[in-house]
């Protein structure tokens, strides 16, 4: 079981380190993020009934893993939240030489279901895939993808041309 379980977690070590990158941008938070994800993935491996495909398992336990330690930082007094929508407003207004940060800033402001289905629709899982991960009817998918696109669209455009 331990060799199949490792196997598994070597094949599949991009999907683990895509929800890091997603979540974390100091590269410690990620490893403790990675370390977290695998160890839920151990412990919940016994239990894995293979209904689903293993890449798909694999994303709903890290995104679970993350969005839990994410729920605890909020929680817990003695801990920096991980992302303050309320800092990444404000941050959100520094001059920035590449779209792309200007971009991670906006999709930092999400809500965190959000992010959660744009990073699955951006890393081309199909919506039934999405559905599935994140426990939510197929016909919701296509109409949160729909509304968060217009959020960004509006956003975006509206940072990317406000005056200095």
């Amino acid at each position: 079981m331990k060799e199949q379980f490792v196997r598994i977690v070597q094949e599949n070590i991009g999907i683990i380190n895509s929800l890091c990158r997603a979540w974390y941008r100091h590269e410690e938070d990620r490893n403790d993020a990675r370390q977290d994800i695998i160890l839920q993935l151990w412990k919940s491996f016994p239990s894995f009934r293979h209904e689903a495909g293993i890449g798909t398992w694999i994303y709903r336990v890290g995104l679970n893993t993350i969005l839990s330690g994410r729920r605890k930082a909020k929680r817990s007094p003695k801990s920096e939240p991980l992302e303050d929508h309320r800092l990444a407003d404000r941050t959100i207004r520094i001059a920035f030489d590449d779209e792309v940060q200007l971009l991670e800033q906006i999709t930092s402001s999400l809500r965190d279901d959000d992010k959660a289905l744009l990073i699955l629709h951006l890393e081309g899982y199909q919506h039934h895939e999405i559905a599935t991960i994140l426990g939510m009817k197929y016909s919701n998918v296509s109409t949160r993808l729909n509304r968060i696109r217009a959020y960004l669209r509006k956003k975006y455009k509206y940072k990317a041309h406000e005056p200095e």
